[in-house]
């Protein structure tokens, strides 16, 4: 059995328990297989559909997930525990930028190194660079490493902002 048919079996057999303690499930040939209980006995005749009536059905049920080790049981939307105390959210915060800053300080010193690398355009040229396009090509992609960088210490600059205290407004 493919795992299409396994599928359609799944979403198909669980609404037919309901169907059968109504009255007659068809089963229609063709693709899909369609099993219903929607249509009359002479709709049933003109597509050639035989009756389930004493077939034995099968529930397929998926699955349970089972919780990740060490996770808590949620107990509604959030569980009990999504709440933490002001003291621990200050703490995360403080670990957060600290992480943030220690991470700024990487990338900005990498793109230092990059910058002097680079040589304001003109990096000296290697031992392999004897075709001129080799050289250019390196250009090139030491240019676009650099905008990254920039791009990514830009990032790292706005979610420490974000962490930033906000300063209360001053009435006046």
């Amino acid at each position: 059995m493919t795992m299409r048919h396994l599928a359609t079996a799944f979403f198909l057999v669980v609404p037919l328990q309901a169907a059968a303690a109504q009255g007659t499930v068809y089963r229609c040939p063709g693709p899909p297989v369609l099993y219903t209980s929607e249509i009359t006995d002479k709709e049933a005749k003109d597509r050639g559909c035989r009756t389930i009536e004493n077939a034995p059905i099968t529930v397929v049920s998926p699955p349970k997930r089972a919780p990740l080790a060490g996770t808590p049981p949620a107990s509604g939307p959030r569980g009990e525990g999504s709440r933490v105390d002001a003291k621990e959210q200050r703490q995360r915060d403080s670990d957060a930028r600290a992480i943030l800053e220690a991470e700024l300080r990487r990338e900005e010193e990498a793109l230092e190194v990059l910058q002097k690398e680079f040589n304001n355009g003109e990096p000296e040229r290697q031992g392999n660079e004897r075709n001129y396009q080799r050289y250019l090509d390196r250009v090139e992609s030491m240019r676009e490493a650099i905008a990254r960088k920039q791009a990514d210490i830009a990032a790292l600059r706005r979610e420490l902002a974000k962490l930033q205290p906000q300063a209360a407004p001053r009435s006046e």
